[in-house]
């Protein structure tokens, strides 16, 4: 691992994010010559900024306003983007190209992200990319770029930098968020019982209260009573929104099978 003062790109106030997003430029110009982009949240169109509302894609990266209408603000690249569409299904660094998308560890999900007129739809010829995956299922990403739209072939570049630009990434994205996204609350008690945790389970993948009760050896009462006690812990109004909280804060998989 290279060696980087991680302290210097972490965020604890408002005031740090503009010195912070400065200093994540030096550290990757110094690693390689790639530019820098950043999303706190690929689900949203709102821009990374600091503490006075610049933002930091054209006043600390180097982005034009033309780059950003392209990029950040326009929503159907962000839903079809293969950048973004393989941030959904990997959780560590990658380079991606129109040949493919390389990890250290094979990652089959990826197979299923469609590259075809991948310069066009990415707006790059390659990237160097770093999902970062937050508290309550948010998805931030890191995207770094070469600057000539000649260059498809960023293996070198991978190997060599891939995980410590996946650090440099987790820990800004992760501090920025933490500090300048919304703020998010819990009931006091949020904390489900393993029955609670059972009955959501099965309830996820579409059991009825009865099915519950059946394969539980519970009455359909008693089932219906650990699922609203769980709604009320996660501060929920119905049946799905106390599945989705709880699938996001971790309580149980959101890949909802019977296995």
């Amino acid at each position: 691992m290279h060696d980087i003062n991680l302290d210097a790109i972490r965020i604890g106030s408002p005031a740090d994010v503009r010195p912070a997003a400065l200093r994540v430029q030096e550290m990757v110009r110094d690693l390689v010559d790639l530019r820098v982009a950043m999303a706190h949240n690929i689900a949203v169109r709102q821009q990374m900024l600091d503490a006075d509302g610049h933002v930091l894609a054209t006043s600390v990266f180097g982005w034009t306003g033309h780059e950003l209408d392209r990029w950040w603000r326009n929503p159907r690249h962000a839903l079809h983007s293969p950048l973004a569409l393989a941030c959904r299904y990997e959780s560590e660094p990658f380079w991606i190209n129109a040949d493919g998308i390389r990890t250290q560890i094979p990652n089959p999900l990826l197979d299923s992200v469609d590259l075809t007129d991948f310069q066009r739809r990415g707006l790059t010829p390659s990237a160097i990319v770093v999902p970062v995956h937050l508290p309550f299922g948010q998805i931030g990403a890191a995207s770094f770029q070469p600057r000539s739209m000649e260059r498809t072939d960023l293996s070198r570049e991978y190997e060599a930098y891939g995980d410590v630009l996946g650090v440099i990434a987790r820990t800004f994205i992760a501090g920025y968020v933490r500090t300048m996204g919304p703020p998010k609350s819990l009931p006091v008690d949020a904390t489900l019982s393993e029955r609670e945790v059972e009955c959501l389970r099965l309830a996820a993948i579409g059991k009825t209260d009865h099915e519950i009760g059946a394969m539980l050896s519970r009455s359909r009462a008693t089932v219906r009573f650990h699922i609203q006690n769980a709604a009320i812990k996660l501060d929920t109004v119905n049946r799905s929104q106390t599945i989705f909280k709880a699938a996001r804060l971790g309580y149980i998989g959101t890949n909802f099978t019977e296995n």
